[in-house]
Order: C-alpha cells, then sequence, then structure tokens
C-alpha cells in the first residue's frame, strides 16, 4: 500500500513538474517557477526510484521528505518572502506542503515495522 501511494505521489510529482513549465499558475491555483517545477520533478523522480528499490528505500523516502516537506512548509509560513524569491510560493503551495508532509510522515514513522501482526502473537 506505501509504495502504491508513493508511486502515485511519485507520478503526480512528475505530472505537475512538466506542467509547471507550461501553465503557471498550476490550476489557477499553485504558483510556481522554474526551480520549483525542478524540485517537483526531482521528488517524482526520487520517489519512483524509491519504490522501484523496495520497502525500505520508499520508507526511508517517506520520512525524508515529510521532514522536508514539512520544513518547507514552515519555512513559507514563518518567512513568505524567502521562500517566494525562491520557490516562487503562495498559501496554496503552503497548505498542499503540509498536507504532503502529513502524508509522507505517515508512511515512513506513522506504522509499526513489525512484521509479526499482533493477531499470531502467543498468549500471555
Amino acid at each position: 500500500m506505501d509504495k502504491t501511494i508513493v508511486t502515485i505521489l511519485g507520478v503526480v510529482f512528475l505530472a505537475i513538474g512538466v506542467l509547471g513549465f507550461v501553465n503557471d499558475p498550476i490550476l489557477s491555483i499553485f504558483e510556481v517557477n522554474g526551480l520549483h517545477n525542478v524540485v517537483h520533478l526531482v521528488s517524482g523522480a526520487l520517489a519512483l526510484w524509491a519504490v522501484s528499490m523496495g520497502a525500505g528505500a520508499t520508507k526511508t523516502f517517506s520520512k525524508v521528505f515529510g521532514v522536508v516537506y514539512g520544513l518547507v512548509a514552515v519555512l513559507g509560513f514563518a518567512l513568505p518572502s524567502l521562500m517566494t524569491s525562491l520557490l516562487d510560493v503562495n498559501m496554496a503551495d503552503n497548505i498542499l506542503h503540509i498536507v504532503l508532509a502529513v502524508i509522507f510522515l505517515y508512511l515512513g514513522f506513522g506504522r509499526g515495522s513489525s512484521a509479526t501482526p499482533v493477531s499470531s502473537l502467543p498468549p500471555m
């Protein structure tokens, strides 16, 4: 399931990265610039690469990108002029970055890593 979600997000990142070079703002909502588009393309490529490397790499990718997108969201709210000058972000981008951070953090940290289901443990 995690690999499916990261695969879908990776494909969406790639599509948004390409679309951003053709249509700004994206969907008439999200501001982008060339660097922002490249970040989306790299994010998508890394997501798909992580999925191809297996569950461990997908989990690691989710942890790292959860933290990164969380930091990007915080910076977008705390230092909007800096983020606007670098990545051309707006409030819609900041909110989306929070949503992405939550998704990735949940995929990376939110589930136990135990391979033994609780139902198969011997009774105490």
